[in-house]
């Protein structure tokens, strides 16, 4: 199969394109590969205005013709075999709920990700997807990670990787790897982000009205999302004004049972029974999330960053840091901007 065409003699002469095959099967999630594909769409607006090549999205199975995502959408796709691979870019394989049968059920097209990784510049994963990539032997003596839902069975399937349980999405050298699901997009950001510059992906981050960037190292699971699966609904909005009044140190006991119309004691007595934890600890983790999220700005101060997350001193948000991570906001940042 011709991936790049040669255009016409009057045609404008662009740069060629890069070529990002998502490799489909049956069941797969619809979005582990419709956010990326998006991504790479934009981008090649942005990155066709600066003179530099796109990309151009295909969809493959070990067969063709159409796979039906396990929402129920039919996708057209071309065989796997009709690639040729010294024209593929990027090869990413999305997940799906039902990725343990998919492996069993999928012997060819593991072997065909295993052949393929050692042919293209890269080959990623979203979500699940990383099974696939594992059951190829791509991942062995590796950092990658998964969805959070499935750490503990891709670690007992796969003891050699080096599983990440915390980051959204790892890079280990030609090999990435994503979490659950949105956070395909987030990789397919990275990529562009590598591939073009800061400004396009950031740009492509605009139109889509997503974060730009959320870096690799951040968790899975933000604090509010904990909160809220933790069924204390009678909290949700106090939450949500916490994390919208983080500068402010005087988030005491009292300001906030006030915020809910209940006395200090009995709102301090069922917090930490709904939430298994004191109102203190989870003003401090909502402000730790906040100081995680802001220390990936290379350029902002940490003695600022620690005033808007209220900790009203670099000195404190240390001590903070070192109690839940072993290490200092400076050694926190290096870490995860690496």
């Amino acid at each position: 199969m011709e991936l790049n065409p040669s255009p016409s003699a009057s045609a404008p002469i662009e740069p060629m394109p890069r070529n990002v095959v998502f490799v489909l099967y049956p069941e797969v999630s619809l979005l582990d590969f419709a956010g990326p594909q998006t991504v790479f769409w934009a981008a090649s607006h942005y990155a066709h205005e600066r003179g530099m090549p796109g990309y151009r999205c295909h969809v493959a199975s070990e067969s063709g013709g159409a796979v039906a995502a396990v929402e129920g959408t039919a996708m057209q796709t071309v065989a796997l075999d009709t690639l040729d691979l010294r024209e593929v870019d990027t090869v990413i394989v999305p997940g799906s709920p039902y990725i343990l049968q998919v492996a069993i059920d999928s012997g060819s097209l593991i072997e065909w990700l295993g052949m393929a990784s050692a042919r293209v510049r890269r080959t990623a994963s979203v979500c699940s997807g990383a099974f696939l990539l594992a059951h190829a032997g791509l991942l062995d003596g590796k950092r990658a990670t998964t969805h959070w839902a499935m750490l503990q069975r891709f670690h007992e399937m796969f003891p050699t990787v080096d599983l990440d349980a915390d980051a959204i999405f790892v890079q280990q050298q030609n090999l990435w790897t994503s979490a659950g699901v949105t956070t395909g997009i987030d990789l397919a950001l990275a990529m562009v982000e590598a591939d073009c510059g800061h400004e396009v992906a950031l740009n492509v981050a605009k139109e889509l009205a997503v974060y730009m960037k959320r870096p690799g190292a951040q968790p899975q699971l933000s604090e509010i999302l904990i909160t809220q699966s933790r069924q204390v609904p009678l909290f949700e909005t106090l939450h949500l004004w916490i994390v919208q009044n983080l500068s402010r140190e005087d988030l005491s006991v009292e300001q906030l049972a006030d915020r809910v119309g209940m006395s200090p004691r009995n709102f301090a007595r069922v917090y930490k029974e709904k939430t298994g934890r004191t109102p203190a600890k989870g003003v401090e983790h909502f402000r730790m999330e906040a100081a995680r999220g802001l220390l990936q700005d290379m350029d902002k101060p940490v003695d600022q960053i620690a005033r808007e997350c209220g900790f009203g001193s670099e000195e404190r948000m240390r001590v903070a840091f070192q109690r839940h991570f072993g290490l200092s906001p400076s050694e926190y940042r290096l870490r995860v901007n690496r």
